[in-house]
């Protein structure tokens, strides 16, 4: 058999019209094979789904005996049809009785017939199906027939997912039925129950069929051109963070959208009739297959990027762009994402977003912040998990326990049910202590604050009980808007954050941008080491407009209630210095305008670049208060990125030299009369916590969630013990300190 040029595409033009017809499904799949037998002049066409046990089922033939239809099974492996289901991969037999996979089926009358060629039917890599041609004579398929039958045996699939022919009984809806557990990293406390919402859906293919195909190319080859552009833009601009790729990702994305090999199988299925859409799905599909049945792991990790690279060129062609976020999301949403930033995590509608999945970043991300502003449970680290779920199904995020399930069990659901309920009773006992001073079993007054960066944390000043804002993070205001805030909406925003806080005091730390926090509106300096880089005080110092807006905002603000300001990532005392000038500057412009000035300045400088360590006495006398960044000093002091996953959880925060450091700077404050506050992630949990005011903290700032039981471990805390206790272990070699506090917080009825 010679197949015309127009051949396939009128087999694809009749086959969607026979799939469009208001008919049962056996006999849609009757004519299906009827249409195909025709098309390609064959003896037999024979259609092969597999079911719930992993078998294939011979659900439609034409040649073949009828009565084999629904009698006939192969296991995966079995057969010549099982075969090609288990490789996922065309093969052709010119007398297939003499394979040694051929297995005899006597109901299907099929002995007569010796020449067979079948491909995979393939969805998201995975044979669902076999499609199969013979004939009676010994011959060899050409590549052409090969390929027009691996093109219908795409659009078939496809057809049979739209139109629901396959259903709970075949492999999609089968493999679907298997619960997941993924270990997970906690970014936001919390436990929650919802069903998958993808942050960016794949684009449905509707449009199979080509009406003009030198069209599609054209179309096929723009949206490749406009992919490398959009791929070289983010690497020549350093975006990476805001983007929420790694630069090794977006090379590979490159190095696949250069690929000869790829863009010559996208025109070679697009010439079969295709549109460049289903040329990109048949392509995407027949690489998963090869690279599912690849052994090596970096093979299998390849997968997401062609997933990544193939969306991204759907969504070009079909013009959407969009996240799910302007779609009508479920009451109970779980979002699932490769990564994904502050700004695009706060266009959910937060009152259905229970729950947060990603497959990169760490608890120091700014997404993983505005999570936590928000209440809901986050995970990262979820490997693979984009390739194994679907919008829908349901999943519990378990942030407390660093668990993810998906699809679970009923007995799974039900103990998190429990567990969310016992944990609701916990969170209220916690609001019933809202209004209780934190005051030790000694008589200690401990101030407990809240971290913050946008107007939508303020609401939880009130709820949590705290006793004001330790750190109000200025720049996340500025992350999340597409142009530089000007001065008047800087001011009116920070005029709106004194009204919130009611009184109570806030700290604004200036903006700490630049590294891992790019501005989208600002091109970013590409850099080795980002967060050793040009950031934080040094950015403002080199680019002193835009740090003298900012305090000219705040100071405007302010008008005529207490400004405390707090400087980042101070190095040396000269920076200090410096930054001070700046601020006295636009005070003196404040006051010779006449412009209502602050009742109170106080300028603060943050602890988290170990060098200020030995330069704390130098330190002390310029500053009205300190703030300790925890995060970056240790993560400094300890040479452990804290946004690496290898390294992250290397170095224990309850570590000797960590305590000691922080003992340090509590003794130098105090031989200044200097107050000192932690507002690091270590001082919203209460073991870490128990620590600091052992330390001789007295101030603390953290997630609003955490006030709750932080407060409460505090009221059954005897401040006097416990420092005696630290103390003596930080002298002693008394090896793991963690343990050693646990267990005394036990002996002491310490709520930790």
């Amino acid at each position: 058999m010679v197949l015309s040029v127009s051949a396939p595409r009128q087999l694809l033009r009749r086959l969607r019209e026979v799939m469009a017809e208001h008919e049962s499904a056996q006999a849609r799949l009757d004519k299906v094979v009827v249409l195909i037998a025709s098309n390609m002049v064959a003896e037999v066409c024979s259609l092969y789904l597999r079911r719930r046990d992993d078998s294939l089922e011979l659900v439609a033939t034409e040649g073949l005996e009828e009565r084999a239809v629904h009698s006939t099974h192969l296991k995966r492996g079995e057969g010549l049809v099982g075969l090609i289901a288990q490789e996922a991969e065309a093969m052709q037999f010119p007398d297939a009785q003499s394979h040694p996979a051929y297995s005899y089926r006597p109901e299907t009358g099929e002995e007569i017939y010796h020449s067979f060629v079948g491909v995979p039917i393939l969805r998201g890599g995975h044979a669902i199906g076999v499609l199969t041609v013979q004939n009676r004579t010994h011959r060899q398929y050409t590549d052409e027939e090969v390929e027009a039958l691996q093109t219908t045996a795409m659009v078939l699939a496809e057809m049979l997912a739209s139109s629901g022919m396959l259903t709970n009984d075949d492999v999609g809806a089968g493999e679907r039925d298997d619960a997941l557990r993924y270990g997970v990293l906690p970014l936001s406390e919390g436990v929650a129950l919802g069903h998958v919402v993808l942050h960016e859906p794949p684009v449905l293919v509707t449009k199979l069929i080509a009406e003009d195909v030198e069209l599609e190319q054209r179309r096929l080859d723009q949206a490749i051109d406009d992919l490398t552009g959009m791929i070289d833009a983010m690497l020549e601009r350093g975006d990476m963070a805001r983007a929420g790729e790694h630069r090794e990702v977006l090379e590979a994305f490159r190095m696949f959208a250069a690929d000869r090999g790829w863009r010559r199988r996208l025109e070679e299925a697009l010439h079969t009739g295709l549109t460049a859409e289903a040329a990109v799905q048949r392509v995407r599909n027949d690489t998963r297959a090869r690279m599912l049945r690849q052994t090596d792991a970096h093979s299998r990790d390849r997968l997401h990027d062609i997933d990544d690279l193939s969306n991204r060129l759907l969504r070009l062609l079909s013009g959407g762009t969009g996240t799910a976020a302007s779609g009508n999301l479920p009451h109970d949403t779980i979002l699932i994402a490769r990564n994904m930033g502050p700004a695009e995590l706060l266009d959910y509608d937060r009152e259905k977003l229970r729950g947060l999945v990603l497959v990169e970043g760490g608890s120091g991300s700014h997404v993983a912040i505005v999570a936590r502003a928000l209440g809901i449970a986050a995970v990262s680290q979820a490997k693979g998990i984009l390739e194994s779920v679907e919008a829908g199904d349901a999943a519990i995020v378990d942030a407390d326990g660093g668990e993810l399930h998906i699809r679970p069990t009923q007995e799974v659901v039900q103990a998190y049910s429990d567990k969310v309920r016992f944990r609701a009773r916990r969170q209220a006992q916690y609001a019933a202590l809202r209004s209780v001073p934190a005051v030790t079993l000694d008589e200690v007054k401990i101030s407990l604050n809240i971290n913050a960066g946008l107007l939508f944390d303020l609401p939880h000043l009130e709820e949590s009980g705290a006793d004001g804002i330790g750190l109000f993070r200025t720049e996340l205001q500025f992350m999340i808007s597409s142009t530089f805030p000007r001065l008047d909406q800087q001011t009116r925003m920070y005029k709106a954050i004194f009204d919130a806080a009611g009184g109570k005091p806030v700290v604004f730390r200036t903006l700490d941008v630049g590294g891992d926090k790019v501005l989208p509106y600002f091109q970013a300096v590409k850099e080795e080491n980002p967060a050793l880089g040009w950031r934080a005080i040094r950015m403002a110092l080199d680019r002193p407009a835009l740090f003298r807006t900012q305090i000219r905002a705040l100071l405007r603000g302010a008008a005529g209630r207490e400004l405390r300001i707090l400087l980042p990532m101070i190095a040396d005392v000269a920076e200090l210095t410096e930054a001070k000038a700046l601020i006295h500057k636009e005070l003196g412009i404040l006051k010779r305008h006449g412009k209502q000035e602050p009742s109170k300045l106080l300028i603060g400088a943050m602890v988290e670049v170990p060098a200020l360590l030995w330069q704390l006495d130098e330190v002390m006398p310029l500053v009205d208060f300190v703030s300790v960044g925890s995060n970056d000093l240790l993560q400094f002091m300890f040479a452990a990125d804290r946004s690496n996953e290898k390294v992250a959880g290397r170095f224990d925060n309850l570590n000797k030299a960590a305590l000691r450091a922080l003992r340090f700077i509590v003794l130098a404050g105090k031989r200044h009369d200097v107050p000192i506050t932690l507002c690091g992630e270590m001082a919203g949990r209460p073991l870490e916590a128990m620590a600091l005011i052992g330390l001789g903290f007295r101030s603390i700032s953290m997630a609003p969630a955490s006030v709750g039981p932080v407060k409460a471990m505090i009221l059954s805390l005897d401040v006097g013990e416990t420092a005696e206790k630290l103390l003596t272990l930080l002298d002693e070699d008394s090896g793991d300190l963690r343990d050693q506090l646990k267990a005394f917080a036990v002996e002491k009825g310490v709520q930790v």
